[in-house]
């Protein structure tokens, strides 16, 4: 298990901490706090040690210089400081006189954000290629460092892999909740049954070849099953198909036809849109004009017996087009399934934390992951850098 910020004396001490505040904003307001909620308990736990609590997080990515307006980290300090009832002292810069002025000046209990640290992406990737110099400059700015960001967990970068190479360090109470609740996937209980949806079977290669030897049962829906379902020789009319992986899907349900269970109904339209006639079409009956956009009635049924039976359940992304309403059903009705569920229900961050979020099932199942990348990079087993660099308990 890894050191976290309990295991380490922080008392009066100088912490960065690796958040991630990656929020959607708008003409700039936040339209989802959810990732700064999140990072609450570890920067409250900081200030109750007296700790001076120094902030870094990235926020969008930074290519050039239109993008540094778009990607200010000022609306995210001003929601902070309601959230915490303090003020926070937000520095509108990544480095230089004015940032290390104020660290020198804070006091125990004081909270300090940092600018976007992808503001430092603009000359040579600096943050996102884990510069040296930088990491040892913002290191240089305190004592200890607590990666909270799981977010970006799998990133080497000179705000995580680069820092905590630097100094004394731990995860955040966010991170150890992700890796107790995930870790509970590494020995499930079983029935194990995993979801997958998404639109691409690319970004989802390295789950299905590493789950498919672990779960009991993968039902995928979304924009991927129909490359999947066109690797079985049935006509998908004009939905969604990634080409370059038709061969691995044909031979992925040739090794493991049993565990994958494709739909048996789907949703189907004429047009990419929830205006134009749609109707449920049986997967054999889908025509050359028809696009499909969510699981059919009949599917959710099959998948209910499934999912009711299940001890631990995994899902990444939607099963339909859940941007559009007419398009929710699927997603909707598989989430109300599981969120009843004595399982352990884990939502594998991304999209479908947001549609359970909107729906109002995210406080009814087990954990909803923090992680978009780094829970798909878990689930396939990979090493995460900002984990791997972390100093392991005694």
């Amino acid at each position: 298990m890894k050191k976290t910020i309990k295991d380490l004396n922080i008392k009066n001490k100088k912490v960065l901490i690796r958040c991630d505040f990656n929020v959607p904003i708008k003409d700039g307001k936040i339209i989802d706090d959810n990732r700064i909620v999140e990072s609450l308990p570890t920067i409250n736990y900081a200030i109750s040690q007296n700790a001076k609590v120094i902030l870094f997080s990235h926020l969008g990515r930074v290519k050039e210089a239109n993008d540094l307006s778009k990607n200010d980290l000022s609306p995210v300090a001003i929601r902070l400081s309601e959230l915490l009832d303090k003020e926070v002292i937000f520095i509108n810069k990544t480095r230089g006189k004015a940032l290390e002025e104020a660290v020198k000046n804070m006091q125990s209990g004081d909270v300090l954000l940092v600018q976007n640290t992808r503001y430092e992406d603009l000359e040579d990737k600096k943050e996102s290629s884990n510069n040296e110099a930088l990491a040892k400059y913002w290191a240089s700015l305190g004592d200890v460092f607590i990666n909270d960001a799981f977010g970006t967990i799998h990133r080497a970068h000179a705000s995580n892999v680069g820092l905590a190479s630097n100094l004394e360090n731990g995860v955040g109470l966010l991170v150890e909740k992700e890796l107790l609740n995930l870790g509970k996937l590494d020995e499930p209980e079983r029935p194990y049954v995993v979801i997958l949806g998404g639109a691409k079977v690319s970004d989802k290669i390295g789950v299905i070849e590493n789950l498919v030897n672990k779960a009991d049962n993968i039902l995928i829906g979304g924009g991927m099953v129909f490359t999947f379902l066109k690797a079985q020789g049935i006509n998908v009319g004009k939905s969604l198909i990634d080409e370059d992986n038709l061969e691995f899907c044909k031979e992925i349900l040739a090794k493991s036809a049993s565990k994958i269970v494709l739909p048996v109904d789907i949703h189907v339209a004429e047009e990419f849109n929830d205006s134009s006639f749609s109707h449920i079409a049986d997967i054999s009956e889908i025509s050359n004009e028809e696009i499909g956009m969510d699981i059919g009635p009949d599917t959710i049924e099959k998948w209910k017996h499934i999912l009711q039976s299940a001890k631990t359940i995994v899902w990444n992304g939607p099963l339909g087009v859940y941007e559009m309403p007419k398009y929710r059903t699927g997603t909707s009705k598989i989430l109300e399934i599981i969120s009843s569920s004595n399982a352990h229900t884990v939502l594998g961050g991304g999209d479908i934390v947001a549609a359970a979020s909107e729906a109002g099932y995210k406080e009814k199942v087990s954990h909803a992951s923090t992680g978009g990348g780094a829970t798909l990079e878990y689930l396939e087993g990979k090493t995460l850098p900002g984990l791997d660099i972390i100093s392991k308990r005694d």
